[in-house]
């Protein structure tokens, strides 16, 4: 069986109610999910940004062979006085006038691949192990979100009274903040002391720390929407039902409505690993996510700004990066969305 969009048949959206109640008793016995998964199979292009982003994620997790088989360096080692032969002649990998060594490609066995920055360090050596920060940031900051955002969702939607107040009151407050103005007053705060609760103490350079301000800053973002289908499926017969038979607040609100939100959180999750990753670079640029000599794209963005016209490669490098990276977990979040959206025109063809 196949599905085809709507978009692409004509008949489709001529087709009477008769035909459209007859093309749907076809699809009985198709699971949400698995004709989500045709959906999906048949975008293409959801399809191709998916597979760059597991591109990324792989090289990635290489930069340690990277580093140690082809480079032979480390992130935090400079080469200032090092001298590379590019054809009949001898270059500094940092010029006496401070200008640093451009891409090398193979021409020095792999070293110096996409050239050096001021302090004479492997700009992809740093390329890579920064993808590694931002992806762990991005992943780790966004499951964080996640999970607070759907407690929260489902603690205002489902109980209401004081408990919706407040929460919604909170977050209001977080939402009439610019996300980008609120990471960078937290991220400067705790990147000046750390951050000390109970027995849990963070070291101002630690990772940790902007993971957990992107974490909290995008909460209000995903929580509002599923607070608002919280609101809806309470009244419903099934949630009747339940409270019928006797189950508690917390039971139907973790076995009953949370099962029906996860279509939701699926679509969510990877834009709100897009929109960390974005936010950490901007945090990292201005000063208040990850600290130096820690690699990340937007640190890296920030240490080669100064450099755009004579070593370009040190911000275009991390940036066409970050660009591919955000614009392909998007458009595959896109394609997700697409193909779990219940109101979807399809038709279910016999091939």
């Amino acid at each position: 069986m196949a599905i085809e969009p709507a978009s692409e048949l004509s008949s489709v959206e001529g087709a009477t109610g008769f035909e459209a109640a007859a093309e749907r008793e076809h699809a009985v016995g198709i699971g949400p999910w698995r004709l989500a998964g045709r959906r999906l199979r048949r975008n293409k292009v959801a399809l191709a940004f998916g597979v760059l982003f597991l591109l990324l994620v792989g090289l990635a997790l290489a930069a340690p062979l990277w580093a140690k088989d082809v480079a032979h360096t480390t992130t935090s080692a400079n080469h200032l006085t090092e001298i590379l032969h590019e054809g009949n002649k001898q270059v500094y990998v940092v010029s006496l006038s401070g200008v640093p060594v451009g891409p090398q490609w193979f021409a020095a066995g792999g070293k110096f691949f996409l050239g050096a920055d001021d302090n004479g360090r492997d700009v992809m050596v740093r390329l890579l192990y920064g993808a590694r920060t931002s992806l762990e940031i991005g992943i780790a900051a966004a499951l964080i979100t996640t999970v607070l955002a759907v407690v929260v969702a489902l603690f205002a939607g489902y109980l209401r009274g004081i408990t919706d107040t407040v929460l919604s009151r909170i977050m209001d407050i977080m939402w009439a903040f610019p996300v980008v103005i609120l990471g960078v007053a937290l991220g400067t705060a705790l990147s000046i002391g750390g951050l000390k609760v109970g027995p849990v103490t963070l070291q101002s350079g630690s990772i940790a720390i902007p993971i957990l301000i992107i974490g909290f800053v995008y909460v209000v973002y995903m929580a509002r929407p599923l607070r608002g289908q919280v609101l809806s499926m309470r009244e419903k017969e099934f949630i009747e039902a339940a409270r019928a038979q006797g189950m508690g607040s917390f039971r139907i609100m973790f076995t009953e409505i949370l099962p029906n939100l996860a279509s939701t959180i699926v679509v969510f999750f990877p834009l709100a690993i897009a929109n960390a990753i974005l936010l950490e670079a901007y945090l990292s640029f201005l000063g208040a996510g990850v600290q130096p000599p820690t690699p990340s794209w937007g640190e890296m963005i920030s240490e080669g700004i100064d450099r755009i016209t004579t070593a370009p490669h040190l911000t275009i490098v991390p940036g066409l990066m970050l660009v591919l990276t955000v614009l392909a977990l998007n458009i595959f979040g896109e394609g997700v969305r697409d193909a779990l959206d219940p109101r979807s025109k399809v038709r279910i063809s016999d091939n």
